[in-house]
């Protein structure tokens, strides 16, 4: 008989690949090149990992009267005088090594809230409108879970702009076989489909 599954562990599980996902697309990338807007609305690698890096201390933190930020927090969170968007984007001045080590330390923080308390605990998210502020601890371990492998999609596809890496990490691209030759003659066979689909 299979032994019984623990759902709260297998939550956790799941989020933990999506943070490492994450943060690892930063590794190996010049300066200028991880701070790369690539999208019309700017978006890039350090700024989806320090929005993450704030997402889980409101989340587990805020919500369960856990706080994170006891003493002044960072200028990109989210305060009345912040600039908007924020926390999307990183300074020149911020190095990686300071972004990614706030997000480890916001992470921990959000598992010891995880480890305290059971699925079923009560909280309430200050932000929300009054009437939709009750969640339990199993709400919002699904919600940063889709969200945090939401962003780390947004990365995998940046990176691949950048430099053509792909994948959930170094030795797990989960990509069918194909060399750089392969791939461009796939993309090619795509891009006539598209156009055949347009006349069509």
């Amino acid at each position: 008989m299979p032994g019984r599954s623990d759902p709260k562990a297998e939550l956790l599980r799941y989020l933990r690949s999506a943070r490492e996902a994450l943060v690892w697309k930063l590794d190996g990338l010049s300066e200028y090149d991880v701070r790369r807007p690539l999208t019309p609305t700017g978006t890039h690698l350090p700024g989806l990992v320090e929005h993450a890096a704030g997402v889980e201390p409101a989340c587990f933190g805020d919500t369960f009267a856990r706080p994170y930020f006891t003493e002044e927090p960072p200028p990109w969170w989210q305060t009345e005088d912040a600039e908007p968007n924020a926390d999307m984007w990183a300074t020149a001045e911020e190095p990686r090594e300071q972004i990614v080590g706030l997000c480890h330390r916001a992470w921990e923080h959000s598992n010891r809230t995880i480890e305290a308390l059971a699925l079923d605990a009560a909280g309430q998210v200050p932000w929300w409108p009054w009437g939709r502020r009750e969640v339990t601890l199993h709400h919002i371990l699904v919600r940063v879970l889709s969200d945090t492998h939401r962003h780390a999609g947004h990365a995998d596809i940046v990176r691949e702009l950048i430099d053509g890496t792909v994948g959930m990490g170094k030795d797990n691209d989960g990509m069918p076989p194909g060399d750089q030759v392969w791939w461009a003659s796939h993309r090619s066979r795509l891009e006539q489909v598209g156009r055949d689909a347009g006349r069509g």
